[in-house]
């Protein structure tokens, strides 16, 4: 079972369940996962081969949607979803596949296609940290600087380190290995007719106009909004706006 992190208490709503990207965890929606608690429980898991939970020898996106029904399960049967990037592409096989479990599902800046960039760098930049030198969270900013230069990726990074531990939470060789999966999308049939949001960052190209029809072929009651001034991190760099987007479309009964 996924570590997850439970706050807020059952309502009349279904359980909301968040699922990260790439390299991050549920510390990273404490704050949003926090404050949506207001109205009914909200889960937010760490996947497979990332923060607390188990590391497997496989990553592919059927994989990280059965982990996700397996919490939906243990948590009422039913869920409203929402995930991001990595996250948001198993919460769409999740719908797809398993679309008893999910009541409404919401997309973060990801489309059903597959995607050119690799996010191999990170993973040669967290191997080049000599954690045996590190002593503080500073001690590795500092190292991963020369080859992350984003002040605010490398704070994202770092969050998955484990000073005491002296080691990344993270499942590096795995996520090496399961790349070409990440980045792609795998070979799906089916549809999800329950609500769907594609919710995107103005400033980011991971959901184009071209995605459209395909996403509506899987989706067909999907719609579709931006939210100004973000980029692909929508819910770090606007997360107000985030937040109110979700209780939009997700509070309903």
């Amino acid at each position: 079972m996924l570590n997850t992190v439970i706050t807020g208490s059952d309502t009349t709503l279904p359980p909301l369940l968040i699922a990260h990207g790439l390299y991050g965890s549920a510390r990273n929606w404490g704050v949003i996962a926090k404050r949506l608690s207001d109205t009914r429980r909200v889960l937010a898991v760490d996947m497979r081969n990332h923060g607390l939970s188990p590391s497997k020898t496989s990553h592919t996106y059927q994989n990280l949607a059965d982990d996700l029904a397996q919490v939906i399960a243990a948590h009422g049967g039913v869920a409203d979803v929402v995930g991001h990037s990595m996250g948001g592409k198993a919460a769409m096989v999740l719908a797809l596949t398993r679309g008893e479990r999910v009541r409404r599902v919401l997309v973060g800046d990801i489309a059903p296609v597959s995607y050119e960039h690799s996010q191999q760098r990170f993973i040669d930049a967290m191997r080049m940290v000599d954690l045996s030198a590190v002593a503080t969270r500073g001690d590795a900013d500092r190292q991963l600087a020369a080859a992350v230069p984003e002040d605010g990726v490398r704070a994202f990074l770092l969050q998955s380190l484990d000073i005491k531990e002296k080691k990344w939470r993270l499942n590096l060789d795995v996520l090496e290995e399961f790349m070409p999966q990440i980045v792609g999308w795998p070979a799906i049939e089916g549809q999800f007719d329950g609500p769907a949001l594609f919710l995107s960052g103005a400033q980011s190209d991971y959901v184009l106009p071209a995605h459209r029809p395909y996403i509506k072929s899987l989706f067909p009651n999907a719609k579709f909004a931006k939210i100004p001034g973000a980029g692909h991190w929508l819910h770090a760099d606007k997360p107000r706006e985030f937040e109110d987007t979700i209780r939009a479309f997700l509070n309903v009964a």
